[in-house]
């Protein structure tokens, strides 16, 4: 009978034939000190082994989308010269000169002159501060008002559904446009908060059914019945287990609806009952640039053009999170 060989080192099949249940054990053993050792954990999960949340997935996505990045980069430097517009136009938007209207790119006028003879290109400059501070507002005001009313609607369900469902319809019946022409036709203001009361007005509805049926899912969900039956009151469920889960899709429909509210308040102040002279919006000046449009099509351009990347670039940005955050995209 031959003599059995010792363990070889160097041969895989001879290892495992020769280690027995015992070497099998070892093997497994030794791969999980492997994965124990390893920085990153395996798919799904964080540095330190744990699963990570949706946020923190979701944050990973948004870092390696490009478009994410690209729309940031847009808003951010809107943003910053919303706030600091003298920091690109050292000029005053309501400074004008007749005698240079309707004029065409001249040094240190690089977008002309409209048909005040104002700078096209300081007017469209300050004109995105309109634009961000009604956008941002007004989803913040439509976020707020609609996602606490539907949030209360779909968790107590009943009497406060059946009410809010009736409003929602209403409100989903008047159309936007005609609505604000009504509206705002009699509001003598020209500052932005009539523009941005209106939009509150009719852009709640939206967020409510979204945040309503949100809460619906969440609150079915097991670790919700088990804080019930632990005795956790109706505040504690709702701020501390349903709104963080059933945030997402509120958070997606108003990142998107951004860019339709600053749209919006253009298409007012074009009409002539959003904004009024001498506010400075984009509005306001491609409405006065329309009948110019011939001889100065540079009066009509920019503003316009900056108009639609402002626009773009939120949607883009809507886009980006709602693939980052919905589960059933990955």
């Amino acid at each position: 009978m031959p003599e059995q060989k010792p363990w070889d080192e160097t041969t895989g099949s001879g290892a495992i034939s020769g280690a027995g249940a015992g070497g099998g054990m070892d093997l497994a053993m030794d791969e999980g000190a492997t994965l124990e050792k390893t920085p990153g954990g395996p798919e799904g999960t964080g540095p330190a082994g744990k699963p990570r949340s949706l946020w923190s997935d979701a944050w990973r996505d948004l870092r390696r989308n490009p478009v994410f990045i690209i729309s940031s980069l847009v808003i951010l430097f809107l943003v910053i010269i919303s706030i600091w517009p003298s920091l690109i136009a050292d000029q005053d938007p309501l400074d004008c000169d007749l005698s240079k209207a309707q004029e065409g790119s001249q040094p240190g006028h690089p977008f002309g002159f409209d048909g005040q003879g104002c700078d096209v290109y300081t007017r469209t400059v300050y004109g995105a501060r309109t634009s961000v501070t009604v956008g941002v507002l007004s989803t913040l005001g439509v976020s707020l008002l609609g996602g606490v009313l539907g949030g209360l609607a779909g968790f107590f369900g009943r009497g406060w559904d059946a009410v809010l469902s009736r409003i929602t319809d209403v409100f989903f019946g008047i159309p936007v446009v005609l609505g604000g022409l009504v509206f705002l036709s009699v509001v003598t203001s020209s500052t932005v908060w009539p523009v941005i009361g209106f939009i509150v007005l009719l852009g709640w509805p939206q967020i409510a059914r979204i945040a309503r049926g949100s809460v619906i899912t969440a609150k079915q969900n097991d670790y919700v019945q088990a804080a019930r039956a632990l005795g956790a009151s109706n505040s504690r469920m709702m701020l501390r287990h349903i709104m963080p889960n059933a945030i997402a899709p509120v958070i997606v429909v108003a990142t998107i609806a951004l860019g339709t509210y600053i749209s919006l308040e253009a298409t007012l102040s074009y009409l002539g009952v959003g904004l009024k002279p001498p506010a400075v919006s984009w509005g306001i000046d491609i409405s006065a640039a329309s009948q110019y449009v011939r001889n100065a099509p540079h009066m009509l351009l920019w503003p316009a053009g900056a108009l639609a990347v402002t626009v773009l670039a939120f949607i883009m940005l809507g886009d980006a999170v709602r693939d980052a955050l919905d589960p059933k995209l990955r």
